[in-house]
């Protein structure tokens, strides 16, 4: 049996709108699987801005900037708890945000105009539509992609099924 703490973490990729309800309830599901696995399990955003919510793209680039700025969850989470004002208000939000957690939002603003962080949004966005994801939420896990875009229904003990498979194959 080997260490576990050498082993590498399963990862699940989230496939995550931020101007989406249905991704601010998986917040829920992430916490609750950060509780459980720790470490074991990393767990990463993967931004798939959609269409229809204008200023989800926007709020793509602003949660690469936190990440820069060493605060990419808790400004994703702050960001996904507000959907609604977001809808409503744009980038001016993304940047009050920024501003609350104690970031440098002049330079958030600045993010959003220059496109700095375009080309890691797109790159996202292509992998999700070249693997399948055509909503969010979308979880993948292993060789698995679970779409929580129409139901979350049982979705979390599945992620755990399959996380435990995977770490059981590492022991």
């Amino acid at each position: 049996m080997s260490d576990s703490s050498s082993a590498a973490p399963v990862v699940l990729d989230l496939w995550c709108d931020l101007q989406c309800p249905d991704c601010h309830l998986a917040l829920s599901d992430v916490r609750a699987l950060r509780a459980r696995y720790g470490d074991r399990l990393e767990i990463r955003l993967r931004h798939f801005p959609l269409e229809k919510n204008k200023h989800a793209y926007a709020a793509a680039q602003a949660a690469e900037e936190a990440v820069v700025q060493g605060k990419g969850w808790p400004y994703i989470e702050a960001v996904l708890a507000r959907t609604a004002g977001l809808g409503r208000t744009g980038e001016p939000l993304l940047v009050d945000v920024a501003g609350e957690l104690g970031l440098d939002a002049e330079e958030f603003d600045t993010a959003l105009i220059d496109g700095r962080h375009l080309l890691i949004v797109d790159a996202d966005q292509a992998e999700g539509k070249a693997i399948g994801v055509t909503g969010t939420p979308t979880y993948v896990i292993g060789e698995e992609r679970l779409d929580g875009g129409k139901s979350q229904e049982g979705l979390r003990a599945r992620i755990e099924e399959i996380a435990d498979r995977l770490l059981a194959a590492q022991d």
